[in-house]
C-alpha cells in the first residue's frame, strides 16, 4: 500500500519537530490559576500579532466561538450569520443549546459575503418584544462554503461600521484565518481593526495537535474565561499543549504562518490539473484563493456546472480511497480536497494521478491512454 496522501482537512496535520521538541520542554503550571507561564506567552503572542488586548487558550474553534457568543450576547438574544456558515451547520447547535441566542441567517454571495443593506435590515433592538435584540454578527474568514474565500479588509470593516452604528459587536470566526492573512497580503491586526472578537485556530493549517485561540478586549476576555469555565474548559498543565502555539507564530520560517502560502500554491497547481480533466466540474481554478479544492464529479455528457450525482460522487470518493488518497464529501454534492503542512509537490503530483484514475474507474471520464512501448 503507498502511502496515504491524506487532503479530507488541515485538521490532519502532525505537530513539527520544532513543535514536539517545544512540547517535551515546555514550562508549566496551571492555567485555572492563571499561572501557566507557556500559556501566557502564547495568549500575549496572540494579541499582539491580532492588535488586541488579550486573548484566551481554548481546546476548539468550536469552543472559541462558543464562549465568544456568551461573552457576547445576552440569553434570548440573536446572532446574525451566513446561512451557510459553520456557525450554522457544524457546530451542533450550541448557540441555542448552551449560549440561549437565536441565529438570524442571511444569504451569502459566492465570496462569502452577506449583503450590508441585510445585515443593517436584520439588525433589532430591544424596543419590541416580539423580536430577539440582536447582540453579535459573526463573520467567517476564510469563508469555508465558497471554497476558502478570504473576506477583505474592506468588507470587514464595512460590516463593523453597519454593526457598530447600531451598538451590535462583531465577531470573526477565524478557523482559517491566517490563511486569509497570507492571502490577502495583510497583516492579522489589519484584518481586524474594526471587529470586537475573533476566533482563530492553531490545529488547522498552523499545524498544532489541538487548541484555538480567542482574542478581545481585556473586559471580553474575562467573560470569555468564565464562559470557558462554564462549559468545561478550564486546563491544568496545558503549556505541552500551548507550546506548539507559540512554535506556529513565530515570525518568518521558524513559524508556520508565512509556510500557508506554500498550502495555497499546491492547492491552486491541483485545481488547474483537475479542472483539466473529463468528468470534473464546478471547478474554476482562478477561485482557489488559499487550500481548500472543490469540485463536482459529472456523468459523461452533463454539463460542468451541473447538478452532481451523489452516488457518483461515493463510488469516485472510494476508488480514490482504494489508492491511497483521502478526499470528503461536503454540501451542495462537491468533494473536498484541503492541503496542509506534510503535503509537498510529489504529494499533489499523485493526488493528480489518482484522481484521474478514479473518474476513469468510475465512468466518469475515459480510461487515461496508455503509451506505446
Amino acid at each position: 500500500m503507498p502511502e496515504i496522501v491524506d487532503l479530507r482537512s488541515d485538521t490532519v496535520t502532525k505537530p513539527s519537530p520544532e513543535m514536539r521538541r517545544a512540547m517535551a520542554s515546555a514550562e508549566v503550571g496551571d492555567d485555572v490559576f492563571g499561572d501557566d507561564p507557556t500559556v501566557l506567552a502564547l495568549e500575549a503572542r496572540s494579541a499582539e500579532l491580532t492588535g488586541k488586548e488579550a486573548a484566551l487558550f481554548v481546546a476548539s474553534g468550536t469552543m472559541g466561538n462558543l464562549v465568544a457568543h456568551m461573552a457576547h450576547v445576552p440569553r434570548g438574544g440573536e446572532i446574525i450569520a451566513a446561512a451557510e456558515s459553520h456557525l450554522s451547520l457544524d457546530e451542533a447547535a450550541g448557540h441555542a443549546v448552551i449560549s440561549g441566542a437565536s441565529l438570524r441567517l442571511l444569504p451569502a454571495d459566492a465570496d462569502g459575503r452577506m449583503d450590508l443593506q441585510g445585515i443593517e435590515d436584520s439588525i433589532y433592538d430591544d424596543s419590541d418584544v416580539h423580536m430577539a435584540p440582536t447582540g453579535l454578527v459573526v463573520l467567517e474568514n476564510t469563508h469555508a462554503i465558497s471554497g476558502g474565500q478570504p473576506l477583505s479588509v474592506a468588507y470587514t470593516d464595512a460590516v463593523a461600521g453597519v454593526a457598530h452604528a447600531h451598538g451590535v459587536p462583531v465577531h470573526v470566526d477565524g478557523a482559517r484565518f491566517f490563511n486569509a492573512v497570507v492571502a490577502l497580503e495583510t497583516t492579522a491586526a489589519t484584518l481586524l481593526r474594526n471587529v470586537d472578537s475573533a476566533t482563530f485556530c492553531l490545529s488547522k493549517g498552523l499545524a498544532c495537535p489541538i487548541g484555538s485561540v480567542v482574542v478581545g478586549s481585556r473586559d471580553f476576555i474575562f467573560r470569555a474565561r468564565r464562559a470557558r469555565k462554564m462549559v468545561g474548559g478550564g486546563m491544568r498543565q496545558v503549556g505541552v499543549i500551548a507550546a506548539a502555539g507559540l512554535v506556529a507564530l513565530q515570525d518568518g520560517p521558524a513559524g508556520m504562518i508565512e509556510r500557508l502560502a506554500d498550502d495555497h500554491a499546491n492547492a491552486r497547481r491541483m485545481a488547474e490539473a483537475l479542472a483539466a480533466m473529463p468528468g470534473i466540474g464546478h471547478l474554476d481554478p482562478a477561485r482557489v484563493t488559499t487550500n481548500f479544492i472543490l469540485f463536482g464529479v459529472m456523468h459523461p455528457g452533463q454539463g460542468r456546472m451541473d447538478r452532481p450525482d451523489r452516488d457518483l460522487r461515493s463510488r469516485f470518493i472510494a476508488a480514490c480511497e482504494a489508492e491511497g488518497l483521502l478526499l470528503i464529501a461536503y454540501p451542495n454534492g462537491l468533494v473536498r480536497a484541503v492541503t496542509h503542512y506534510g503535503i509537498e509537490a510529489e504529494h499533489v503530483d499523485r493526488a493528480i494521478a489518482v484522481i484521474r484514475n478514479a473518474l476513469a474507474a468510475v465512468g466518469a471520464a475515459p480510461a487515461p491512454a496508455v503509451a506505446a512501448r
